[in-house]
Protein backbone atom coordinates (compact mmCIF):
# COMPACT_ATOMS: atom_id res chain seq x y z
CA UNK A 1 0.00 0.00 0.00
CA UNK A 2 1.39 3.36 -1.05
CA UNK A 3 1.47 5.94 1.70
CA UNK A 4 3.50 8.86 0.26
CA UNK A 5 2.57 8.69 -3.41
CA UNK A 6 -0.36 7.26 -5.26
CA UNK A 7 1.16 6.11 -8.52
CA UNK A 8 -1.49 6.63 -11.16
CA UNK A 9 -0.30 5.71 -14.62
CA UNK A 10 2.06 2.92 -15.61
CA UNK A 11 3.79 3.14 -19.01
CA UNK A 12 6.55 0.76 -20.07
CA UNK A 13 7.08 -0.34 -16.45
CA UNK A 14 7.41 3.26 -15.21
CA UNK A 15 4.83 5.24 -13.23
CA UNK A 16 4.19 8.61 -14.97
CA UNK A 17 1.86 10.64 -12.70
CA UNK A 18 2.18 10.76 -8.92
CA UNK A 19 -0.57 11.83 -6.56
CA UNK A 20 0.22 12.55 -2.96
CA UNK A 21 -1.52 14.11 0.00
CA UNK A 22 -0.03 17.24 1.49
CA UNK A 23 -1.83 18.05 4.71
CA UNK A 24 -5.54 18.26 3.92
CA UNK A 25 -5.15 18.65 0.12
CA UNK A 26 -3.85 16.55 -2.78
CA UNK A 27 -1.13 17.30 -5.29
CA UNK A 28 -0.20 15.83 -8.69
CA UNK A 29 3.31 15.69 -10.13
CA UNK A 30 4.93 14.33 -13.27
CA UNK A 31 8.38 14.60 -14.81
CA UNK A 32 9.06 16.58 -17.95
CA UNK A 33 12.10 16.96 -20.17
CA UNK A 34 15.42 17.51 -18.45
CA UNK A 35 17.15 20.87 -18.74
CA UNK A 36 20.95 20.93 -18.54
CA UNK A 37 20.74 17.32 -17.42
CA UNK A 38 18.63 18.17 -14.39
CA UNK A 39 15.27 16.55 -13.67
CA UNK A 40 12.22 18.78 -13.77
CA UNK A 41 8.60 18.32 -12.75
CA UNK A 42 5.24 19.95 -13.24
CA UNK A 43 3.29 19.97 -9.98
CA UNK A 44 0.07 21.46 -8.78
CA UNK A 45 -1.51 21.26 -5.33
CA UNK A 46 -4.72 22.35 -3.62
CA UNK A 47 -7.16 19.64 -4.72
CA UNK A 48 -9.81 18.68 -2.15
CA UNK A 49 -9.96 15.04 -3.19
CA UNK A 50 -7.66 12.47 -4.71
CA UNK A 51 -10.04 12.08 -7.67
CA UNK A 52 -9.81 15.79 -8.50
CA UNK A 53 -6.03 15.65 -8.39
CA UNK A 54 -6.04 12.55 -10.60
CA UNK A 55 -8.33 14.14 -13.18
CA UNK A 56 -6.32 17.37 -13.32
CA UNK A 57 -3.05 15.48 -13.44
CA UNK A 58 -4.12 13.32 -16.38
CA UNK A 59 -5.35 16.39 -18.28
CA UNK A 60 -2.13 18.28 -17.66
CA UNK A 61 0.02 15.30 -18.55
CA UNK A 62 -1.86 14.64 -21.79
CA UNK A 63 -1.68 18.29 -22.70
CA UNK A 64 2.06 18.32 -22.13
CA UNK A 65 2.66 15.12 -24.10
CA UNK A 66 0.39 16.08 -27.00
CA UNK A 67 1.55 19.64 -27.52
CA UNK A 68 5.12 19.44 -26.35
CA UNK A 69 4.83 22.65 -24.36
CA UNK A 70 4.86 23.75 -20.77
CA UNK A 71 1.87 25.81 -19.75
CA UNK A 72 4.06 28.48 -18.22
CA UNK A 73 4.91 29.69 -21.72
CA UNK A 74 1.34 30.89 -22.15
CA UNK A 75 1.65 32.92 -18.96
CA UNK A 76 3.79 35.42 -20.85
CA UNK A 77 2.13 38.82 -21.07
CA UNK A 78 0.81 39.86 -24.48
CA UNK A 79 3.06 42.94 -24.29
CA UNK A 80 6.19 40.80 -23.89
CA UNK A 81 5.02 38.38 -26.55
CA UNK A 82 4.49 41.24 -29.06
CA UNK A 83 8.12 42.29 -28.54
CA UNK A 84 9.16 38.69 -29.22
CA UNK A 85 6.92 38.49 -32.31
CA UNK A 86 8.37 41.70 -33.76
CA UNK A 87 11.97 40.57 -33.23
CA UNK A 88 11.60 36.95 -34.40
CA UNK A 89 8.98 37.27 -37.13
CA UNK A 90 8.19 40.81 -38.29
CA UNK A 91 11.79 42.04 -38.53
CA UNK A 92 12.68 39.07 -40.74
CA UNK A 93 9.61 38.87 -42.96
CA UNK A 94 8.02 42.31 -43.33
CA UNK A 95 9.05 45.50 -45.06
CA UNK A 96 10.70 48.22 -43.01
CA UNK A 97 7.78 50.67 -43.32
CA UNK A 98 5.35 47.94 -42.20
CA UNK A 99 7.50 47.15 -39.16
CA UNK A 100 7.56 50.81 -38.17
CA UNK A 101 3.77 51.00 -38.48
CA UNK A 102 3.30 47.83 -36.44
CA UNK A 103 5.64 49.07 -33.71
CA UNK A 104 3.62 52.28 -33.42
CA UNK A 105 0.34 50.34 -33.26
CA UNK A 106 1.71 48.11 -30.52
CA UNK A 107 3.05 51.04 -28.51
CA UNK A 108 0.03 53.36 -28.85
CA UNK A 109 -2.95 50.98 -28.99
CA UNK A 110 -2.27 47.38 -28.00
CA UNK A 111 0.11 47.53 -25.05
CA UNK A 112 -1.93 50.15 -23.13
CA UNK A 113 -5.22 48.29 -23.71
CA UNK A 114 -4.46 44.56 -23.58
CA UNK A 115 -0.71 44.26 -23.08
CA UNK A 116 -1.12 43.41 -19.38
CA UNK A 117 -3.17 40.27 -20.11
CA UNK A 118 -1.44 36.91 -20.21
CA UNK A 119 -1.27 35.38 -23.65
CA UNK A 120 -3.46 32.52 -22.43
CA UNK A 121 -6.14 34.96 -21.21
CA UNK A 122 -6.88 36.50 -24.59
CA UNK A 123 -10.17 35.41 -26.12
CA UNK A 124 -12.33 36.44 -29.06
CA UNK A 125 -14.69 38.53 -26.95
CA UNK A 126 -11.91 40.61 -25.42
CA UNK A 127 -10.19 41.14 -28.78
CA UNK A 128 -13.44 42.09 -30.54
CA UNK A 129 -14.34 44.57 -27.80
CA UNK A 130 -10.83 46.03 -28.03
CA UNK A 131 -10.90 46.61 -31.79
CA UNK A 132 -14.44 48.03 -31.53
CA UNK A 133 -13.42 50.47 -28.80
CA UNK A 134 -10.33 51.61 -30.69
CA UNK A 135 -12.56 52.44 -33.65
CA UNK A 136 -15.25 54.19 -31.60
CA UNK A 137 -12.76 56.23 -29.57
CA UNK A 138 -10.68 57.37 -32.52
CA UNK A 139 -12.81 57.05 -35.69
CA UNK A 140 -9.78 55.80 -37.59
CA UNK A 141 -9.90 55.07 -41.30
CA UNK A 142 -10.81 51.63 -42.57
CA UNK A 143 -7.21 50.98 -43.62
CA UNK A 144 -5.74 51.89 -40.23
CA UNK A 145 -8.24 49.72 -38.37
CA UNK A 146 -7.29 46.91 -40.75
CA UNK A 147 -3.62 47.44 -39.88
CA UNK A 148 -4.35 47.17 -36.15
CA UNK A 149 -6.29 43.98 -36.79
CA UNK A 150 -3.40 42.60 -38.84
CA UNK A 151 -1.08 42.99 -35.86
CA UNK A 152 -3.50 41.18 -33.56
CA UNK A 153 -4.28 38.39 -36.01
CA UNK A 154 -0.73 37.97 -37.24
CA UNK A 155 0.83 37.84 -33.80
CA UNK A 156 -1.69 35.36 -32.36
CA UNK A 157 -1.67 33.13 -35.42
CA UNK A 158 2.10 32.87 -35.02
CA UNK A 159 1.71 32.11 -31.29
CA UNK A 160 -0.78 29.35 -32.00
CA UNK A 161 0.33 27.61 -35.17
CA UNK A 162 4.07 28.29 -35.26
CA UNK A 163 5.04 28.37 -31.59
CA UNK A 164 2.26 26.32 -29.95
CA UNK A 165 2.10 28.78 -27.08
CA UNK A 166 -1.70 28.69 -27.08
CA UNK A 167 -4.11 25.90 -27.97
CA UNK A 168 -6.27 27.93 -30.35
CA UNK A 169 -6.13 31.27 -32.11
CA UNK A 170 -8.61 33.65 -30.41
CA UNK A 171 -8.30 36.20 -33.22
CA UNK A 172 -9.57 33.97 -36.02
CA UNK A 173 -13.18 35.07 -35.54
CA UNK A 174 -12.43 38.73 -34.77
CA UNK A 175 -13.38 41.18 -37.51
CA UNK A 176 -13.24 44.88 -38.19
CA UNK A 177 -16.36 46.82 -37.13
CA UNK A 178 -18.70 48.04 -39.83
CA UNK A 179 -17.51 51.44 -40.88
CA UNK A 180 -20.78 53.26 -41.31
CA UNK A 181 -19.32 56.74 -41.47
CA UNK A 182 -18.76 58.15 -44.94
CA UNK A 183 -15.05 58.40 -45.49
CA UNK A 184 -13.55 61.12 -47.60
CA UNK A 185 -11.47 60.10 -50.59
CA UNK A 186 -7.92 59.22 -49.72
CA UNK A 187 -6.46 61.44 -52.40
CA UNK A 188 -6.94 64.59 -54.41
CA UNK A 189 -6.97 64.66 -58.21
CA UNK A 190 -5.14 67.79 -59.35
CA UNK A 191 -6.68 70.00 -61.99
CA UNK A 192 -4.43 71.35 -64.73
CA UNK A 193 -4.63 74.80 -63.12
CA UNK A 194 -3.51 73.37 -59.74
CA UNK A 195 -0.56 71.56 -61.30
CA UNK A 196 0.56 74.77 -63.00
CA UNK A 197 0.28 76.74 -59.75
CA UNK A 198 2.28 74.14 -57.81
CA UNK A 199 5.07 73.91 -60.38
CA UNK A 200 5.21 77.70 -60.73
CA UNK A 201 5.50 78.11 -56.94
CA UNK A 202 8.57 75.84 -56.79
CA UNK A 203 10.23 76.75 -60.06
CA UNK A 204 13.19 78.17 -58.15
CA UNK A 205 13.55 75.13 -55.86
CA UNK A 206 14.83 72.79 -58.51
CA UNK A 207 15.13 69.50 -56.62
CA UNK A 208 11.49 69.83 -55.55
CA UNK A 209 10.28 71.17 -58.90
CA UNK A 210 11.80 68.35 -60.95
CA UNK A 211 10.74 65.62 -58.50
CA UNK A 212 7.13 66.91 -58.72
CA UNK A 213 7.37 67.03 -62.51
CA UNK A 214 8.70 63.45 -62.62
CA UNK A 215 5.94 62.15 -60.36
CA UNK A 216 3.25 63.90 -62.40
CA UNK A 217 4.51 62.60 -65.76
CA UNK A 218 5.26 59.02 -64.62
CA UNK A 219 2.95 58.17 -61.69
CA UNK A 220 5.91 56.88 -59.67
CA UNK A 221 5.66 56.44 -55.90
CA UNK A 222 7.54 58.92 -53.70
CA UNK A 223 10.09 56.29 -52.59
CA UNK A 224 10.67 55.38 -56.26
CA UNK A 225 11.12 58.99 -57.35
CA UNK A 226 13.77 59.78 -54.76
CA UNK A 227 15.58 56.49 -55.37
CA UNK A 228 16.18 57.42 -59.02
CA UNK A 229 19.77 57.52 -60.16
CA UNK A 230 20.88 58.97 -63.47
CA UNK A 231 21.70 55.53 -64.89
CA UNK A 232 17.95 54.77 -64.66
CA UNK A 233 17.13 57.56 -67.12
CA UNK A 234 17.73 56.61 -70.76
CA UNK A 235 17.49 59.77 -72.82
CA UNK A 236 17.99 57.94 -76.13
CA UNK A 237 15.36 55.23 -75.60
CA UNK A 238 13.10 57.70 -73.75
CA UNK A 239 12.59 55.40 -70.79
CA UNK A 240 12.92 55.45 -67.03
CA UNK A 241 13.73 52.24 -65.14
CA UNK A 242 12.37 51.75 -61.62
CA UNK A 243 14.47 49.08 -59.90
CA UNK A 244 14.65 50.22 -56.25
CA UNK A 245 13.18 52.56 -53.68
CA UNK A 246 14.66 54.64 -50.90
CA UNK A 247 14.08 54.07 -47.19
CA UNK A 248 15.34 55.80 -44.05
CA UNK A 249 16.48 53.53 -41.21
CA UNK A 250 18.70 53.86 -38.22
CA UNK A 251 22.40 53.31 -38.81
CA UNK A 252 22.08 49.62 -37.90
CA UNK A 253 19.41 48.97 -40.54
CA UNK A 254 16.86 48.17 -37.86
CA UNK A 255 13.32 49.55 -37.33
CA UNK A 256 13.81 50.84 -33.78
CA UNK A 257 15.75 54.06 -33.69
CA UNK A 258 18.80 54.15 -31.43
CA UNK A 259 20.01 57.54 -30.28
CA UNK A 260 23.76 58.00 -30.11
CA UNK A 261 23.44 61.26 -28.23
CA UNK A 262 20.49 63.40 -27.28
CA UNK A 263 19.24 65.59 -30.09
CA UNK A 264 21.10 63.77 -32.86
CA UNK A 265 19.32 61.72 -35.48
CA UNK A 266 20.77 58.40 -36.54
CA UNK A 267 18.73 58.16 -39.72
CA UNK A 268 20.57 56.77 -42.73
CA UNK A 269 19.30 56.28 -46.28
CA UNK A 270 19.28 52.80 -47.80
CA UNK A 271 18.24 51.43 -51.15
CA UNK A 272 15.24 49.19 -50.62
CA UNK A 273 13.37 46.63 -52.68
CA UNK A 274 10.44 47.67 -54.84
CA UNK A 275 6.97 47.15 -53.37
CA UNK A 276 6.42 43.97 -55.41
CA UNK A 277 7.87 42.17 -58.41
CA UNK A 278 5.65 44.12 -60.81
CA UNK A 279 6.97 47.38 -59.36
CA UNK A 280 10.31 46.68 -61.04
CA UNK A 281 9.58 48.13 -64.43
CA UNK A 282 10.77 50.27 -67.30
CA UNK A 283 8.32 52.91 -68.51
CA UNK A 284 8.29 55.17 -71.54
CA UNK A 285 8.13 58.91 -71.11
CA UNK A 286 7.68 61.90 -73.38
CA UNK A 287 9.93 64.74 -74.46
CA UNK A 288 8.51 67.24 -71.94
CA UNK A 289 9.90 65.40 -68.93
CA UNK A 290 13.07 64.17 -70.66
CA UNK A 291 14.03 67.65 -71.85
CA UNK A 292 13.41 69.02 -68.36
CA UNK A 293 15.61 66.31 -66.80
CA UNK A 294 18.35 67.03 -69.34
CA UNK A 295 18.38 70.66 -68.22
CA UNK A 296 18.43 69.58 -64.58
CA UNK A 297 21.31 67.15 -65.15
CA UNK A 298 23.34 69.87 -66.87
CA UNK A 299 22.62 72.20 -63.96
CA UNK A 300 23.84 69.56 -61.47
CA UNK A 301 27.12 69.21 -63.32
CA UNK A 302 27.58 72.99 -63.17
CA UNK A 303 26.81 72.96 -59.43
CA UNK A 304 29.50 70.33 -58.86
CA UNK A 305 32.07 72.66 -60.42
CA UNK A 306 30.77 75.71 -58.57
CA UNK A 307 30.86 74.12 -55.10
CA UNK A 308 34.09 72.26 -55.78
CA UNK A 309 35.52 70.50 -52.75
CA UNK A 310 32.47 71.51 -50.67
CA UNK A 311 30.04 69.64 -52.92
CA UNK A 312 28.41 66.77 -51.02
CA UNK A 313 28.73 63.37 -52.65
CA UNK A 314 27.00 60.10 -51.73
CA UNK A 315 28.53 56.65 -51.94
CA UNK A 316 27.06 53.15 -52.09
CA UNK A 317 28.36 50.86 -49.35
CA UNK A 318 27.32 47.20 -49.26
CA UNK A 319 26.50 46.14 -45.71
CA UNK A 320 24.87 43.17 -43.95
CA UNK A 321 21.59 43.95 -42.22
CA UNK A 322 21.94 42.89 -38.58
CA UNK A 323 18.37 41.60 -38.50
CA UNK A 324 17.83 39.90 -41.85
CA UNK A 325 21.51 39.02 -42.47
CA UNK A 326 21.00 40.07 -46.09
CA UNK A 327 23.17 42.39 -48.16
CA UNK A 328 21.94 45.97 -48.53
CA UNK A 329 23.26 49.20 -49.98
CA UNK A 330 23.72 52.03 -47.51
CA UNK A 331 24.29 55.61 -48.67
CA UNK A 332 27.22 57.45 -47.09
CA UNK A 333 27.94 61.13 -47.64
CA UNK A 334 31.27 62.92 -47.85
CA UNK A 335 32.53 66.22 -49.22
CA UNK A 336 34.10 66.07 -52.65
CA UNK A 337 37.55 66.91 -51.27
CA UNK A 338 37.68 63.49 -49.59
CA UNK A 339 38.71 60.44 -51.55
CA UNK A 340 36.32 57.55 -50.97
CA UNK A 341 36.95 54.11 -52.45
CA UNK A 342 33.26 53.32 -52.97
CA UNK A 343 31.05 53.67 -56.06
CA UNK A 344 29.35 57.05 -56.16
CA UNK A 345 25.56 57.16 -56.06
CA UNK A 346 24.37 59.28 -58.98
CA UNK A 347 21.24 60.46 -57.21
CA UNK A 348 18.91 62.55 -59.35
CA UNK A 349 17.07 64.74 -56.83
CA UNK A 350 19.61 66.56 -54.68
CA UNK A 351 19.98 70.16 -53.52
CA UNK A 352 22.36 72.60 -55.21
CA UNK A 353 25.24 71.59 -52.92
CA UNK A 354 24.55 67.90 -53.51
CA UNK A 355 22.75 67.23 -50.23
CA UNK A 356 20.26 64.36 -50.44
CA UNK A 357 17.17 64.57 -48.24
CA UNK A 358 15.28 61.66 -49.78
CA UNK A 359 11.56 61.56 -49.09
CA UNK A 360 12.02 64.28 -46.46
CA UNK A 361 12.72 66.76 -49.26
CA UNK A 362 9.21 68.06 -49.73
CA UNK A 363 7.73 68.04 -46.22
CA UNK A 364 7.84 71.84 -46.06
CA UNK A 365 6.74 72.11 -49.69
CA UNK A 366 3.41 70.45 -48.99
CA UNK A 367 2.75 72.79 -46.09
CA UNK A 368 3.20 75.63 -48.57
CA UNK A 369 0.88 73.97 -51.08
CA UNK A 370 -1.78 73.39 -48.42
CA UNK A 371 -1.67 76.69 -46.52
CA UNK A 372 -0.37 79.18 -49.08
CA UNK A 373 -1.88 77.83 -52.30
CA UNK A 374 -4.96 76.36 -50.61
CA UNK A 375 -4.66 73.01 -52.39
CA UNK A 376 -5.23 69.86 -50.30
CA UNK A 377 -2.42 67.57 -51.35
CA UNK A 378 0.20 64.93 -50.67
CA UNK A 379 2.93 63.54 -52.90
CA UNK A 380 0.88 60.45 -53.76
CA UNK A 381 -1.73 62.69 -55.40
CA UNK A 382 0.60 63.08 -58.38
CA UNK A 383 0.34 59.31 -58.84
CA UNK A 384 -3.44 59.36 -58.40
CA UNK A 385 -3.75 62.18 -60.91
CA UNK A 386 -1.48 60.50 -63.45
CA UNK A 387 -3.48 57.27 -63.36
CA UNK A 388 -6.88 58.95 -63.42
CA UNK A 389 -6.06 61.26 -66.32
CA UNK A 390 -4.73 58.32 -68.34
CA UNK A 391 -7.95 56.35 -67.82
CA UNK A 392 -10.00 59.47 -68.45
CA UNK A 393 -8.28 59.96 -71.82
CA UNK A 394 -9.09 56.38 -72.86
CA UNK A 395 -5.74 54.69 -72.16
CA UNK A 396 -5.81 50.89 -71.93
CA UNK A 397 -6.24 49.83 -68.32
CA UNK A 398 -3.69 47.03 -68.69
CA UNK A 399 -1.08 49.48 -69.92
CA UNK A 400 -1.86 51.86 -67.05
CA UNK A 401 -1.63 49.04 -64.49
CA UNK A 402 1.76 47.98 -65.85
CA UNK A 403 2.97 51.56 -65.87
CA UNK A 404 2.03 51.99 -62.21
CA UNK A 405 3.63 48.68 -61.22
CA UNK A 406 0.46 47.03 -59.91
CA UNK A 407 0.14 43.29 -59.51
CA UNK A 408 -3.45 43.26 -60.82
CA UNK A 409 -5.68 45.47 -62.94
CA UNK A 410 -8.24 45.45 -60.11
CA UNK A 411 -5.78 47.30 -57.90
CA UNK A 412 -5.57 50.05 -60.48
CA UNK A 413 -9.34 50.41 -60.57
CA UNK A 414 -9.99 50.15 -56.85
CA UNK A 415 -7.22 52.29 -55.41
CA UNK A 416 -5.88 54.80 -57.88
CA UNK A 417 -8.49 55.50 -60.53
CA UNK A 418 -11.01 58.05 -59.28
CA UNK A 419 -14.24 58.93 -61.09
CA UNK A 420 -14.01 62.50 -62.40
CA UNK A 421 -16.72 64.81 -63.70
CA UNK A 422 -15.50 64.22 -67.25
CA UNK A 423 -15.77 60.44 -66.82
CA UNK A 424 -19.32 60.85 -65.47
CA UNK A 425 -20.28 63.09 -68.40
CA UNK A 426 -18.69 60.77 -70.96
CA UNK A 427 -20.65 57.84 -69.49
CA UNK A 428 -23.93 59.71 -69.80
CA UNK A 429 -23.14 60.85 -73.35
CA UNK A 430 -22.31 57.28 -74.41
CA UNK A 431 -25.68 56.06 -73.15
CA UNK A 432 -27.46 58.98 -74.83
CA UNK A 433 -25.83 58.08 -78.14
CA UNK A 434 -26.82 54.45 -77.66
CA UNK A 435 -30.42 55.35 -76.83
CA UNK A 436 -30.75 57.76 -79.78
CA UNK A 437 -29.73 55.04 -82.20
CA UNK A 438 -32.27 52.51 -80.98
Amino acid sequence: MLTLFHLLILRGGKFMINIRKRGNVYQYAFEIAKVDGKRRQITKSGFATKAEAQKAGVAAYNEYMNTGKIFKSSNMSYADYLEYWISTYANLNLKYSTIVTYNNIIKIHLKPRIGHYMLSQLDSRLLQETINKIYVDNAFSKNYIASILKVIKGSLKYACYSLNLINEDPAERVHAPRLDKIESEAGHIFTQEEIERILDRFKDSHSIYYSFLTAFYTGMRISEVYALTWDCVDFEKKTITINKNIVKRNQFGMPKRKSISKGHSVGVWYYGDCKNQQSKRTISTGDTLLNALKEYKKEQEENRKFYGDSYLKYYEKTVINEVTKKKEIKLLDAKAELEVSLPEAQLVFVKENGQFLGTDSDKYAFKVIHYELGIPSRFHDFRDTHATRLIESGADIKAVSKRLGHSTIQTTYNIYVKVTDKMETDTVNKFENFADNM
